[in-house]
């Protein structure tokens, strides 16, 4: 064969396989990244509360997606920060996750000492889950229908008016800081150790009110217990459609809720991201999570990374905005 007669790259034959194969595989594809060993989840609360169930709900079927058992650590402390300091250290290589609540945007802003920095020592994954809020009130010692209405009662008894939530700097205490400030009204905080003797101080005429979880007051709601006022989302909830939200009752873009987040160390690849993302939407579209998470009053969400982060971003300014004006400091 005369091999000056073949131009550049071999015979035509040839080059046409090499172009065929080339077209079939391309260069740049490769497997999805999957762990090597079981995932920890750290949940940085006690068992038995929001973040703990969020968790358990989310390990299993995110497990069975990445083929790896997803197992939940509970490391509970100092409003969630010591399991946040955990996650801080861990490596970043996708082994270990964390869920965090709205107190992931709080803590900045209330602990000091922590020896690492929320804002850059995260990759957020995805917000998971939205908790709205209600905020409301006992009939038979409030007698108000909408926000307006228990606005127009309370100003002139504001000083010897309280109010009741689940927590120091929980969702239900920053929910009405925030509130109180748009309304131009003060009314004293009683902060309980949980949203249940909250409600059970509301229901004894206690208190004036509180913005209890979808879970522990809508029942009460139903039973004509307590009234529903107006709900913190920023669309109505459906177990309660005839509710108005808060921002449509003159206080425009207000929503503060209780939220669980997926992340992961700074520095975790962002495909490894990328597949920890797709193993919690796999997790949210599973209908057994599902209806747990609607008996709980969650709503799933699945916000991809880029949007998880801005929202993180933005979250954390308006809880330091909060906590400086209404001047709530660590209980």
């Amino acid at each position: 064969m005369d091999r000056g007669k073949n131009p550049p790259g071999g015979p035509p034959m040839l080059r046409r396989s090499l172009l065929a194969a080339a077209i079939a595989t391309p260069a740049f594809a490769q497997a999805p990244w999957a762990p090597s060993r079981p995932v920890r989840l750290i949940a940085p609360y006690p068992p038995g509360g929001g973040v703990d169930t969020t968790s358990r709900l989310l390990a299993t079927p995110m497990g069975a997606f990445l083929g790896q058992p997803v197992v939940v650590e509970n490391r509970g402390g100092a409003g969630g920060s010591i399991g946040a300091g955990e996650l801080a250290r861990s490596a970043p290589d996708g082994h270990t996750i964390m869920v965090d609540a709205l107190a992931h945007t709080v803590n900045p802003h209330l602990i000091r000492n922590l020896g690492f920095d929320y804002a850059t020592a995260f990759a957020p994954i995805s917000q998971v889950v939205v908790l709205p809020q209600i905020l409301a009130v006992n009939p038979q010692t409030v007698p108000a229908k909408t926000v307006q209405d228990f606005l127009a009662w309370a100003r002139p008894r504001a000083a010897s008016l309280s109010y009741g939530s689940s927590g120091n700097a929980t969702a239900a205490h920053l929910a009405a800081a925030l509130f109180l400030n748009r309304a131009g009204i003060e009314i004293t905080h009683v902060p309980y150790r949980g949203g249940t003797p909250a409600l059970q101080d509301l229901l004894g005429g206690n208190i004036a009110f509180v913005f209890g979880t979808v879970s522990s007051t809508l029942q009460l709601v139903r039973d004509g217990r307590l009234v529903a006022l107006g709900v913190t989302t920023a669309q109505r909830i459906a177990p309660l459609p005839d509710v108005p939200t808060i921002a449509e009752q003159g206080f425009e873009g207000f929503e503060l809720n209780e939220w669980n987040g997926l992340y992961a160390p700074a520095g975790t690849p962002v495909p490894v991201q990328q597949r920890l993302y797709e193993a919690a939407t796999h997790a949210l579209a599973d209908a057994t999570v599902r209806q747990r998470l609607d008996a709980l009053g969650a709503l799933p969400v699945g916000t991809a990374p880029a949007a998880f982060a801005r929202y993180v971003a933005d979250q954390r300014a308006l809880m330091g905005r909060i906590v400086r004006e209404a001047r709530i400091e660590a209980g």
